[in-house]
């Protein structure tokens, strides 16, 4: 092999791995790395269908929102809409959705954002069919980070409103 022959070669592979690195950086992403959602909507065999794991791993449960925003993205209704469908498959399931919010700004103002990003998940969710019985709100505001840092990248994990399973019914 050339000199010219390796150098080709060598590009090549570095192509592939940088496609790969990016395509690996893509799909970890907000609602990626803060659900667990990797695995396409396949259920494990070690996850209990219907369970909080079963949510997080093949649904999602967080669903995010732009700065001082309580509007659903398109992305955020795709995940709401799963959501939707996974509760609809299990009846006996209730959630309570926690609205959340990065820590800029005061307390009062954040709970009362946090309020609406919880509220604006349930309508939707109620929206899609699912009985507002089943589900309950309530808001943390900046109270519980998921990541603590003071980065943009941390605050945009931190504005969300997360779905937690809170009882399964008989």
């Amino acid at each position: 092999m050339n000199v010219k022959s390796s150098m080709k070669l060598i590009g090549v592979v570095g192509l592939m791995a940088l496609a790969a690195a990016c395509a690996s950086k893509s799909s970890t992403g907000p609602d990626v790395a803060a659900t667990g959602n990797t695995n396409g909507g396949v259920t494990s065999g070690a996850v209990t269908p219907g369970s909080q794991e079963d949510l997080e791993q093949n649904v999602g449960h967080r669903v995010f929102f732009g700065y001082d925003q309580y509007s659903l993205s398109p992305q955020a209704q795709a995940t709401l809409q799963k959501q939707a469908d996974f509760l609809k498959q299990y009846p006996s399931v209730s959630v309570q959705l926690s609205g959340n919010c990065d820590e800029r700004g005061t307390r009062e103002y954040n709970l009362a954002l946090g309020a609406r990003r919880a509220e604006a998940a349930r309508a939707y969710l109620v929206s899609l069919g699912v009985d507002s019985s089943r589900l309950t709100t309530v808001s943390y505001g900046k109270e519980r980070p998921i990541d603590p840092r003071s980065t943009e990248d941390a605050w945009s994990l931190n504005r969300n409103s997360t779905t937690t399973i809170v009882n399964v019914g008989a």
